[in-house]
């Protein structure tokens, strides 16, 4: 499933929802996140909830209550074999191939290593061009490197208005045909920092 040719079959798959989640990137932002606000709080900050996280990066794509399915893809380097800050978070062990279901549907993962062909980047920005070129996916939430984003402004530039698409990033970047919100308020939730404690 991992293998360079497994990145074909997911527009494929019949999903109105995608997200694809550039793992590294997640992970040491998630480290930073605690780092900061364990030393600005004065108290032990936890791993962050994977599932609570994904359910806020498909709240902030648009997705609402109900029954559907929304398609997870890790996209990680080859040494990376787990996400240390997400509980869970191995990525082969724990995530890929699973599945839970809550308010917002079934979330179905998958997690895909670069190869020596196609570095993180490049197979983070093809998968975003597969999905967006999808008719089946009708929103699209993406967490990219900040190195990511010009090649994916560039992806995007002719994509189709009716699809709803949301970049995650740690702050605003200019241009691009999608929406943008702030990454780091789905991973405050997610490691349960509420909003009264930063008063």
């Amino acid at each position: 499933m991992n293998d360079i040719n497994a990145i074909n079959a997911l527009p494929t798959v019949e999903c109105d929802n995608v997200i694809i989640v550039d793992a590294d990137f997640a992970d040491r932002v998630a480290f930073d996140l605690i780092v900061n606000f364990e030393r600005m709080l004065g108290r032990r900050i936890p791993n962050a909830d994977m599932a609570l996280w994904l359910e806020c990066l498909a709240l902030d794509g648009g997705v609402r209550e109900g029954a559907q399915q929304t398609q997870v893809v890790f996209v990680h380097s080859q040494g990376k074999k787990k996400m240390d800050y997400f509980n869970p978070g191995g990525l082969e062990e724990d995530l890929n191939g699973k599945a839970f279901s809550g308010k917002f549907g079934e979330f179905v993962l998958n997690a895909y290593a670069e190869q020596d062909i196609v570095d993180r980047g490049q197979l983070l920005t093809d998968m975003v061009r597969l999905c967006a070129a999808a008719k089946e996916v009708k929103r699209l939430v993406i967490v990219p490197s900040e190195e990511q984003f010009d090649d994916l402004r560039h992806a995007l530039r002719k994509v189709d208005a009716e699809k709803h698409i949301t970049l995650l990033a740690m702050q605003p970047m200019p241009g691009g045909n999608f929406r943008q919100e702030i990454l780091g308020y789905s991973l405050m939730c997610a490691m349960g920092i509420q909003a009264d404690e930063l008063q």
